[in-house]
């Protein structure tokens, strides 16, 4: 019995699906605009896809879904079911020009409390950016954060961080969040290289474990100034011909420090490349909004001009290629802004 009420539902659908395809108004061009207004890995084409879709009838729309099988999956009752995938991918498509003016208009103070808590709760947590807001703000802007952290959460970056990271990670990180760092140009030439040849000997053991646990490299990384340790990036880079970095590839936590404190546009240009790769992960779909709204008033002339130097394209072409809709045209706008200052 229940098998025959199956075949009589299926045998209905099927005959008003047959008389809704006797009426097509839409052309195959515009159902592969519409596919392509929500195919791309960042935002939605909102004006085509509204132009199409308040035009189309039950019967287009009919013929959309049968002819668009890796957004819908046909079911056993004759009907086309959205994938629960694409679908969850397109809500979160939705969203991306949403979150990147609420971002933008939010106090910096709150913005990057708010990144504070993600960067350590998120699976797996993402060290790269605490150590980004810890070591790209001043030292005014990051104290700001910790007092918006403060108020938000009702603890401190210090105890937060302590709390859910253990290990080495748990020193470097305490110490970066924790410290107030001198903002001034005078450096200690005689303390430059003397750090510089510590740091060199700590890389050169080659034990992972010796220059994690060395207390001088954390000290030299978590206290000296911005330009003081730029100066030793240059130093290292004449005396050992490479770059400080690069001989700490395999420790990504430290390479990251280093980029974040010594050459910030290499750092940034490196997160948006990855963003806009063919299939980012959501994290660094992300990334995209952060870097373009957090620095356009800070330095996106110099990240878009290292972007261009070592991907061999214009940023701005980079992301109307790989964004679509308000979403697209926001973020180009804000470079456009970033790069005119």
């Amino acid at each position: 019995m229940a098998e025959r009420k199956k075949i009589t539902i299926i045998v209905r659908m099927g005959k008003k699906l047959k008389k809704e395809g006797e009426k097509i108004t839409t052309s195959p061009e515009e159902c592969e605009a519409l596919r392509k207004a929500f195919s791309g890995p960042h935002g939605v084409e909102e004006k085509s896809m509204l132009e199409i879709l308040v035009k189309c009838n039950p019967a287009d729309l009919t013929t959309f879904r049968k002819n668009s099988p890796y957004i819908f999956l046909d079911d056993e009752y004759c009907f086309e079911k959205w994938d629960p995938f694409h679908m969850k991918s397109l809500e979160i498509k939705f969203l991306h020009f949403q979150r990147a003016v609420i971002q933008r208009t939010m106090h910096p103070w709150e913005r990057d409390a708010l990144l504070v808590r993600k960067s350590l709760e998120e699976k797996p947590p993402l060290y790269n950016l605490l150590i980004e807001l810890a070591c790209t703000r001043t030292s005014d802007e990051f104290l700001g954060a910790r007092k918006a952290f403060q108020c938000l959460y009702s603890e401190s970056v210090e105890e937060f961080v302590a709390v859910k990271v253990q290990g080495f990670q748990r020193r470097l990180l305490v110490a970066l969040v924790s410290t107030y760092r001198y903002e001034g140009m005078q450096i200690d030439e005689a303390a430059i290289k003397l750090e510089c040849q510590k740091l060199a000997r700590a890389i050169k053991t080659d034990h992972r474990n010796e220059i994690e646990n060395d207390d001088e490299v954390l000290r030299i990384l978590t206290t000296r100034s911005k330009h003081h340790l730029k100066t030793i990036h240059k130093c290292y880079k004449e005396d050992y011909d490479s770059n400080l970095e690069e001989d700490l590839d395999d420790i990504q936590i430290l390479r990251d420090t280093v980029n974040c404190l010594c050459a910030p546009p290499i750092y940034f240009s490196k997160i948006l490349d990855t963003a806009m790769s063919i299939c980012p992960a959501e994290q660094e779909m992300e990334a995209l909004t952060r870097v373009i709204v957090t620095r356009t008033d800070v330095d996106m002339k110099d990240i878009a001009a290292e972007f261009d130097r070592k991907y061999g394209a214009p940023l701005i072409e980079r992301i109307e290629a790989a964004a679509l809709g308000n979403y697209r045209d926001f973020l180009v706008a804000l470079v456009k802004r970033g790069m005119a200052n």
